[in-house]
């Protein structure tokens, strides 16, 4: 495939993601997520805002609009070629780096969780029912929200690798997002260690994501 058809592809990966539908639901109900709760642009301080309903919606398309460009990229679209695995995973990386870094919100996004979950139920939906497994695991327990995204990312890298031997592209972006995620929490995590995470309740709002 030419050139321009990657940089399609990326470009296309990078706008999707950057969408900022949490925050743009919580406009429709007359609020700003960035300047309520924590503050975070992401699906779970749209739910601690603005409540279950909206926050599962939240959930959803920013899950969706990491999928979509992969799914684009890897069957093709209209005249122009699909791509192959290496340009799919860069793909997938522009997504979630679109929804932490939109330009529409100053750069200033969500932490990657949801859209990272869309991009590997395409490449790698295995690993994704451990991480899943994982963050409700830790979720019961705990109530951390933060921590369980934590310790999902982390424990789909060795998901990706024993359940997808072989596939390089999809090792190699797991193993980014991941990393990426958890730097993405280092705020929470600092909350974590000094005991002022804010646990989770479905009946009441948080202040920290």
């Amino acid at each position: 495939m030419t050139l321009w058809s990657v940089l399609f592809y990326l470009l296309l990966g990078f706008l999707s993601g950057s969408v900022p539908w949490s925050w743009l639901l919580g406009r429709l109900k007359g609020v700003d997520i960035q300047r309520e709760g924590s503050g975070n642009a992401g699906a779970t301080n749209l739910m601690r805002v603005c409540g279950n309903g909206y926050g599962i919606a939240g959930l959803f398309l920013d899950a969706v609009k990491g999928a979509v460009p992969v799914l684009v990229a890897a069957n093709g679209l209209l005249n122009i070629p699909p791509a192959g695995d290496p340009v799919v995973a860069l793909v997938a990386i522009s997504a979630v780096l679109g929804h932490v870094f939109t330009p529409w919100l100053g750069f200033r996004g969500g932490k990657g969780v949801a859209t990272t979950l869309g991009v590997l139920l395409v490449l790698s939906p295995l690993s994704v029912a451990t991480g899943v497994g994982v963050f409700v695991l830790t979720m019961l327990l705990t109530r951390y929200v933060s921590l369980g995204s934590i310790c999902a990312a982390v424990c789909m890298i060795p998901a990706v690798f024993l359940l997808d031997p072989g596939k390089i592209p999809v090792q190699v972006v797991m193993s980014i997002v991941a990393v990426l995620i958890v730097l993405k929490h280092r705020p929470n995590i600092r909350r974590l260690l000094r005991g002022e995470e804010s646990r989770f309740s479905f009946h009441r709002k948080q202040v920290s994501d």
